[in-house]
């Protein structure tokens, strides 16, 4: 099996046993039919596929999050919206492959649809900057959403980027200030907003594009202020620590369910968006739905102050101060 992650070893092995099985019937054990034999590896199958992936660790969700199998934003395009057309530049400087967006239809709704997309081999990988934007795609999606606010579209941002691109013309042309930028002015959008992380959501390259009335996750999927490798290489001094720094982060759909950065997970077939590339699109469609309506049902002023709130919410601290026997607090050491 091309593309095996490590932990899918035991599922490979089944797997490949029963189709030499399959191949040649001859070999199986003596002393229990064929079909007997098949259904026995088959049930085993099942199992441990349901077991490990019920049983993922933060590091496991991110090395899927990464497979390059996985559904990208364009994969979404096809099939769970129609009629995209997409738009192209910044009207400032170029135009930034690794950033798609146009419009688009999501059932009976127009929409503007912009994501961060990857490519699937070499020379793909290269137009789309292997998927890491420049200040030009900010720019550019920010051009998008403003007219998607003029003429009253809502707006739909898929999210699958490691970090925006750190290189020297990146910072020459203020990469900072551009998602900046858009941070502040996705704030004050008119239309509903809402972001889904379906891939990696890494540092201000995914938050570029993610405020939103509703922050949708991938179950799979992971959104965080740093890769786990640079974590590791920050606090360990070890790459190689990714695993321990993805426990740390807290970075999984589950965990930020809990502490209220996103608003709802989205279910992915057994395995992985892979594996099912067609119920993974119908799991995000049904979702986005539900999510827009509920949106379109709320006056403009409402859906401003609950987005503000949202974002105002994020983040809690406590503060302890030390009381001396006088009453009078204790400045802290």
């Amino acid at each position: 099996m091309k593309h095996q992650l490590d932990f899918e070893k035991p599922i490979i092995e089944l797997q490949n046993k029963l189709d030499e099985l399959r191949l040649h019937p001859e070999q199986h054990s003596l002393g229990v039919s064929f079909e007997e034999e098949i259904r026995l590896i088959e049930k085993k199958l099942a199992e441990t596929r349901r077991h490990i992936f019920s049983n993922l660790s933060p590091w496991q969700r991110v090395q899927l999050a990464r497979h390059p199998k996985r559904p990208y934003t364009l994969d979404y395009l096809n099939t769970a919206f129609s009629d995209f057309n997409e738009l192209h530049g910044d009207r400032l400087f170029a135009e930034d492959r690794a950033i798609v967006g146009g419009f688009a239809k999501l059932n009976e709704h127009r929409v503007m649809v912009i994501g961060t997309q990857k490519g699937r081999d070499t020379k793909e990988n290269i137009l789309r900057n292997f998927g890491s934007a420049h200040p030009e795609g900010y720019r550019k999606a920010l051009r998008l959403m403003r007219m998607a606010n003029k003429f009253g579209l809502p707006i739909i941002t898929l999210i699958d980027i490691s970090g925006a691109y750190p290189g020297i013309g990146s910072e020459e042309r203020h990469v900072a200030e551009a998602i900046a930028v858009n941070l502040r002015e996705m704030a004050v959008l008119k239309v509903p907003v809402i972001a889904i992380v379906i891939g990696e959501g890494g540092s201000g390259g995914a938050l570029g594009i993610g405020i939103a009335d509703r922050v949708l996750m991938l179950e799979n999927a992971y959104y965080s202020v740093i890769p786990p490798e640079g974590c590791a290489a920050i606090l360990w001094r070890d790459r190689a620590a990714a695993a321990k720094a993805a426990a740390a982060l807290k970075i999984t759909a589950k965990d930020l369910l809990e502490f209220k950065i996103i608003d709802e997970i989205i279910p992915e077939p057994l395995g992985g968006a892979h594996t099912d590339m067609a119920a993974s699109a119908e799991s995000l469609k049904s979702h986005l739905l539900k999510h827009l309506r509920e949106i379109l049902g709320l006056p403009v002023a409402e859906r401003l102050k609950r987005r503000y709130e949202k974002f105002r919410s994020h983040g809690h601290f406590t503060e302890n101060v030390n009381v001396e026997s006088n009453g009078l607090p204790q400045a802290a050491a």
